[in-house]
């Protein structure tokens, strides 16, 4: 848990976590390698070479001391010149207030500086600006001399080879890696949309491919997909069957109930008859899954308010409070509707009054519904939103006739779209409160 920070700066997407895992093994190697090779190359070969070369100018020196007189130097010293190759030259005193230079990307310099310094403390001056030469300027009994030699003389040539076939290279073989990987990947993303489509309620094609493992985990979504449809189909028939049975007897029973006076109960009859057919009708749509077919564009703030308005043509006390954000959201207009018909009607019929709010914004899409009535306990959340499930407690159930799909039928259709239904109290009305939250 001591590393759980972590989890905020790491990248979320699949191909992102790929390339960090191809590129943080590439990066850590080249800077343990740059480290090792700084190290040993730019500081302890340079610096051998370095104290060998000093040793060579202590001898030069050694000689242009011991010349008779200034004139003499090329002369005392010419033999060894030749053999070390080392070019001396007698300049003016204003040469040993010169300061020392070297590029700023020779790091090798700092080592051949320092050494040089400290091995012959003559040296005044180290020029290192020309990546092919040394010169110095040393002091001597005869007055300042210039010394020049080749640079491959202290160190190494071409010391960054190294490092740029490195970084060269590693750019190559991640680039191939991350194709490979891509490839390898692609398979996952193309199960990951199959699964959310058939999350939202829609069927795209998709056939298994990419490594075994893929392939097993495909094949398996595959054969739970085909097993979900036949379930689905195989509840939607053995209902619609159902429903299409009693329908029948209930047209007979309601022949049957208009050939009776009004002394004979007629009127509560009929309404048992209209309660058992909208029972019916219920139980139908909930298995049809009704409205869930392909989801287009649609503007929520404009479906809002025609809804609000078909519900106060019809005598209902609903308000739109709030109607925040403009555009477009992808959706089936049919299933919303339908989920926000539920809540609103259940809004209304354990309450006096409802408030609807839509609020839209680049991330989310939310839809509120607000009323009055007595709410439902926190603790029966979960069961309010399960299929045939009455809260006698918290609902009153001579309000209305129900089966209690009103929040399940809206919990599925927020699955549908990839959303969630949540429930809570209100704060404004003090009843219930119930939330359709999708991710956009």
């Amino acid at each position: 848990m001591r590393f759980s920070w972590l989890k905020h700066y790491m990248p979320r997407g699949i191909y992102a976590r790929a390339a960090l895992i191809l590129l943080l093994p590439v990066i850590v190697v080249q800077l343990v390698v740059s480290v090792v090779f700084v190290q040993r190359h730019f500081e302890d070969v340079t610096g051998q070479m370095t104290n060998a070369a000093a040793r060579e100018v202590r001898l030069l020196l050694a000689q242009v001391n011991a010349a008779d007189a200034r004139s003499t130097i090329q002369e005392a010293t010419e033999q060894t010149t030749a053999w070390l190759e080392i070019a001396v030259a007698s300049v003016p005193e204003a040469t040993l207030s010169e300061p020392d230079r070297r590029l700023w990307y020779d790091f090798s310099g700092i080592v051949i500086i320092d050494r040089l310094g400290r091995w012959v403390p003559e040296i005044a001056v180290i020029d290192l600006s020309n990546d092919r030469r040394v010169r110095l300027i040393a002091t001597t009994v005869h007055g300042p001399i210039e010394l020049v030699f080749d640079r491959r003389r202290v160190s190494a040539a071409a010391p960054h080879q190294l490092l740029v076939n490195m970084v060269f290279f590693s750019i190559i073989i991640t680039t191939i890696a991350f194709i490979y990987m891509r490839n390898q990947l692609r398979p996952v993303k193309r199960l990951a949309d199959a699964a959310e489509a058939f999350g939202r309620g829609r069927i795209m094609p998709y056939t298994p491919s990419g490594a075994t493992e893929m392939r097993a985990a495909g094949a398996a979504f595959v054969d739970m997909r085909n097993r979900i449809e036949r379930q689905i189909e195989t509840r939607t028939l053995m209902l619609s069957g159902v429903s299409h049975d009693l329908r029948t007897p209930l047209t007979r029973l309601r022949l049957s109930l208009s050939m009776l006076s009004d002394e004979d109960g007629r009127a509560e009859m009929e309404r048992d008859v209209d309660d058992m057919q909208g029972m019916i009708d219920a139980f139908l749509s909930f298995a049809k899954d009704e409205g869930l077919g392909e989801p287009e564009p649609v503007d929520p703030l404009s479906m809002t308010r025609a809804l609000v308005e078909d519900a106060q043509r019809t005598g209902q006390q609903v308000s739109l409070i709030e109607a925040e954000g403009e555009g477009t959201v992808v959706l089936n207009a049919t299933a919303m509707r339908r989920a926000l018909d539920n809540l609103v009607n259940n809004a209304v019929r354990y309450g006096r009054r409802a408030e609807v709010s839509v609020m839209l914004t680049e991330k989310s899409l939310r839809f509120r519904v607000e009323d009055d009535g007595p709410g439902i306990p926190e603790k029966l959340h979960e069961d309010a939103k399960r299929p045939f499930t009455r809260l006698d407690p918290a609902r009153n159930q001579d309000k209305g006739s129900g089966v209690g799909l009103g929040l399940a039928i809206a919990t599925d259709i927020a699955r549908a779209h990839g959303g969630v239904l949540r429930l809570g109290r209100s704060d404004a009305l003090g009843g219930l409160r119930a939330d359709i939250v999708i991710a956009r």
